[in-house]
């Protein structure tokens, strides 16, 4: 019989992180530095190793060769199209591109994977580190954020999931139902309210620790899962701790703001540490799901086709070809926005800087090259560049929060509150103060969303939690009752009896 993910998640999971031996037979002779379950998350040291555990699935989930949960997010967008050398390279991305993906998808399915995986990690230390002291309270604080946040990213995407808050024992545990949204949600609330509590500010951190999650980051995610939930008050508070702790702020330079220089500043809330210095070849690069993927081939995947990138003075290299910016993104900036050479180029901007492009006829291309999270060579690194991309990826940053805040209020018809966080983050970016009210003024936090965290993976569940997204990408594919919610995976229902596949797959 088949197993259902959760079980092969436990199955692969328990073999990795702990084995049993009964006896000095060879065959059950324990391996060399596997720790039997029962005896591990007994020490400080322990808790740590189980907590760092939980962390890698973050790196692992959004860099698994082309199954990426970043991509995921971003290709049913009006962001980007596709792209790759044909409609044949990669189908499961170009299925997300055109709206005919299915449960088959295998980048929908790693994303339910993935979260899962990292749910299952989570659990082991909650549930088996004994909180006898405040280092392993913060451990367990630290693992109740993460698997917050792994569940909100399974309750945006696929809805009605499984809730699994302890390690599931014997084979009986194994097939569970999904859980209604709101009680997914009251988990998520609960851990992170849990968490906020024990977790220190982002300045207690020393620098080797600021890739962990801190008192703001729990806040910050408590305040969207709020505002996903429509609950605008209690979201506006949660933002407002965020904002008033004095932890964060903008940074003066958005042009460099998605380069390794600015990893963990000031305006960073919670980010995927990456490192190009694994000098990773051809040879022992870790293809083929290997979840200790310490860097971001992703980033590679999505630079321009090498093979009509002509680079000049850009600094920028080629790259496979996928995730090419769309007309409507780059139209979306004002004419004097100081963000858009950050994000996106058009041919003549390549151009002014000694570059060019050969291929206007290559698949997928729109006559612009994503800047944001782009192959420069000052981000990767030897002996073979393409797979030593060491840029992290920005979950959530200040001005997220900011643009949240800023409609939390507006739902509350808080209209001075909301232009002022509005206004925060146009003015980093060199533009005037939005005056308006009403539905003009909410039509100025959709633009400024949208300019601002382009390629940053929230425009399509922005533009489907908002009702918006039959209206921006019904002409691209998009179905109304059908493409708000990714399907439950294949293998998922067909193993386990009491999954009901979301509506119209």
């Amino acid at each position: 019989m088949k197993n259902t993910f959760i079980h092969k998640i436990l199955v692969v999971v328990v073999i990795s992180l702990a084995m049993s031996s009964c006896g000095k037979d060879f065959l059950e002779i324990q391996p060399v530095g596997k720790i039997p379950v029962d005896q591990f998350y007994k020490t400080d040291a322990d808790a740590f190793k189980g907590l760092i555990a939980a962390y890698d699935i973050l790196q692992w989930t959004n860099a698994r060769d082309w199954q990426s949960v970043y991509l995921a997010k971003t290709f049913p967008s009006d962001e980007s199209t596709a792209g790759g050398s044909s409609s044949g390279d990669q189908p499961p991305l170009q299925e997300l591109d055109k709206y005919t993906y299915g449960s088959g998808n295998s980048v929908i399915k790693g994303a339910y994977e993935g979260n899962y995986y990292g749910i299952y990690r989570c659990n082991l230390v909650i549930t088996k580190v004994d909180p006898i002291n405040d280092y392993r309270k913060k451990i367990i604080a630290e693992a109740k954020c993460l698997r917050a946040y792994y569940y909100s990213e399974l309750v945006m995407m696929f809805g009605k999931v499984p809730l699994i808050v302890t390690e599931l024992a014997t084979p009986s545990d194994y097939k569970q139902p999904q859980a209604e949204v709101t009680a997914i949600y009251a988990q998520i609330e609960k851990d992170l309210t849990e968490a906020i509590a024990v977790l220190p500010l982002k300045s207690a951190y020393s620098a080797d620790d600021k890739f962990r999650v801190s008192k703001g980051t729990a806040q910050a995610l408590l305040g969207k899962a709020l505002l996903y939930e429509k609950k605008w008050k209690e979201s506006s508070d949660a933002f407002e701790a965020v904002i008033g702790s004095d932890e964060y702020q903008l940074s003066g330079d958005f042009s460099t703001l998605f380069r390794s220089n600015q990893e963990f500043g000031d305006e960073s809330i919670f980010e995927v540490a990456y490192v190009n210095t694994k000098g990773y070849d051809w040879g022992t690069f870790g293809w083929g799901g290997n979840r200790n993927m310490e860097n971001n081939i992703t980033w590679q995947l999505c630079g321009p086709r090498g093979d009509y990138f002509v680079a000049g003075n850009s600094g920028m290299v080629g790259g496979w070809g996928f995730n090419y910016p769309t007309q409507t993104v780059y139209d979306a900036f004002e004419a004097n926005d100081a963000r858009r050479a950050a994000t996106v180029w058009s041919v003549s901007d390549l151009q002014a800087l000694g570059g060019n492009w050969t291929g206007t006829d290559a698949y997928g291309f729109n006559g612009y090259f994503r800047v944001k999270y782009g192959t420069f060579t000052s981000e990767t690194g030897s002996p073979v560049g393409e797979l030593n991309y060491g840029t992290n990826l920005r979950l959530i940053r200040y001005a997220d929060v900011l643009l949240m805040a800023s409609e939390a209020y507006y739902r509350q018809t808080l209209e001075d509150k909301s232009r002022t966080e509005l206004n925060k983050v146009r003015q980093r970016a060199g533009l005037g103060d939005v005056t308006a009210s009403g539905t003009a003024l909410f039509d100025a936090i959709v633009k400024e969303r949208q300019t601002e965290l382009a390629f940053e993976g929230v425009r399509f569940f922005d533009l489907v939690r908002w009702g918006l997204a039959p209206q921006v990408l019904g002409s691209l594919g998009f179905v109304t009752g059908k493409h708000e919610l990714f399907p439950i995976p294949l293998d998922e229902v067909t193993n386990n009896n009491l999954i009901v596949q979301n509506p119209g797959y």
